[in-house]
């Protein structure tokens, strides 16, 4: 049986992510050209016009995945589904939080905390997700890598500063 569009969901679940991002901005675009260019970076740093076509590609792909999870509720209104939407929120709120830790607070060893959890919550997600609808794990694999490599950068950051 297929689930019908409900579109409530769906603009509530591409619009949220690309609120945190913006939420992030508030704390990233005035600290990029004064604080972040002062610090010293790894060779492999890309430059800053990416971050921000990245992040929205990102912030895209996973308002599509809890879309995804979201219309399981239709078909089977389990607990399971319900965590999994949970896990999914709260994740949100740390991965809006670290821009406010690393570019705000200026603490880059807390932000590296920050996005080691952020980086375990979507392995968590990703499997998870693959239970319920593999579509919907597979669109997080990109934001996963690229956590993965930003978790290096943060590190690699926290090192050479």
């Amino acid at each position: 049986m297929k689930t019908k569009l409900n579109y409530k969901r769906l603009v509530i679940s591409l619009i949220t992510p690309q609120l945190a991002g913006l939420f992030g901005v508030l704390f990233t675009s005035s600290a990029i050209p004064t604080w972040y260019e002062t610090l010293n970076k790894p060779i492999f740093s890309p430059p800053n016009w990416l971050f921000g076509p990245v992040w929205t590609t990102l912030y895209l792909l996973m308002g599509i995945s809890v879309y995804l999870i979201w219309q399981q509720l239709e078909k089977d209104k389990d607990r399971f589904v319900e965590r999994s939407l949970y896990i999914f929120w709260i994740h949100l709120v740390f991965n809006a939080l670290w821009s406010v830790i690393f570019f705000g607070l200026k603490d880059v060893g807390m932000a590296f905390v920050f996005i080691a959890i952020i980086w375990a919550m979507i392995l968590w997600m990703i499997i998870r997700f693959w239970n319920l609808d593999k579509r919907s794990s597979l669109l997080l694999t990109p934001y996963f890598l690229w956590v993965s490599f930003a978790s290096v950068l943060n590190f690699s950051i926290l090192i050479l500063n």
